[in-house]
């Protein structure tokens, strides 16, 4: 099914132009942009009255952002899960990562202070307006996917992509794979397994016995991998035409996408050279 596809110990498919994920954002007009979240206070200051959850977050870094913007004791948010009666689709079973929505929150409601089981609520609510409503839905069933799929390969496109530009193109290999019986190999199913983020994978990594392992398993990862935004959600239903089996990004504002297994080498030999001499990469 998939014999002409490189041997997975000869090369990877994707290392992305960015080291982490952004540790703070707020989303404005479908991009995050960096801002301080949540900052210690001097005396006198008032107490912040809205939380800002960026694109590409993962369930994790929000549950801590939550306690941290309540005052709860760590773990407080992830606990809540239990009592929160989180409206998610049955493909999530109990599992909210994907659809915790990227946007700003309110920390009061009626001049009290927010619960972590209501401000969650009210993120997967956000996130059932945006991903239910016509064109998302209709967009996944146009690609002959679920809801839950188009959202699990936003969350990919959303950790892949280096630019909100080359969303629609990282979308587009992902399901040229899929057609194709070719396994994903995304770097990011491997750091979300491995709860880091990181531009080096090894071998060693890419055996590791998870379900999120997608250079050993085959199709998607059995739930999204962040909490993707408007863009990638986008890009997920509405791919940008194309052959392209292989990308990397070489340098920051240089992703080459192609669908030869030997042109995308020379491509991972460029970006292996910049990242041993960053000065000559600029």
């Amino acid at each position: 099914m998939y014999r002409n596809t490189p041997p997975r110990s000869t090369i990877r498919l994707t290392r992305r132009g960015r080291l982490v994920l952004i540790a703070t954002g707020a989303v404005v007009a479908g991009t995050a942009v960096a801002v301080p979240l949540l900052s210690l206070r001097g005396e006198g200051e008032r107490e912040p009255t809205t939380l800002v959850i960026p694109e590409g977050w993962r369930a994790g870094q929000i549950y801590d952002a939550v306690d941290k913007a309540l005052a709860q004791p760590p773990g407080t948010a992830k606990k809540s899960l239990a009592k929160a009666n989180l409206k998610l689709p049955n493909d999530a079973e109990g599992n909210p990562e994907g659809y915790l929505f990227p946007a700003t929150y309110p920390l009061e409601r009626g001049g009290r202070k927010t619960t972590p089981e209501a401000l969650l609520s009210f993120m997967v609510d956000t996130a059932n307006k945006k991903f239910n409503g016509a064109p998302i839905a209709a967009g996944a069933q146009r690609n002959a996917l679920n809801v839950y799929q188009a959202v699990t390969i936003a969350s990919i496109v959303q950790a892949e992509a280096a630019t909100e530009a080359d969303m629609g193109k990282v979308a587009r290999v992902v399901f040229n794979r899929l057609e194709r019986g070719m396994p994903l190999q995304m770097d990011s199913t491997i750091n979300y397994a491995l709860n880091r983020s990181t531009l080096r994978t090894t071998g060693a990594d890419t055996k590791i016995d998870s379900p999120y392992n997608s250079y050993q398993r085959m199709g998607l990862p059995p739930t999204p991998i962040d909490n993707p935004g408007e863009a990638a959600m986008r890009a997920a239903i509405n791919p940008t035409p194309g052959d392209w089996l292989y990308f990397v990004t070489v340098k920051p504002g240089d992703t080459r996408f192609t669908n030869s297994f030997e042109e995308h080498r020379r491509n991972v030999a460029e970006f292996d050279k910049n990242q041993r001499n960053p000065a000559t990469a600029g």
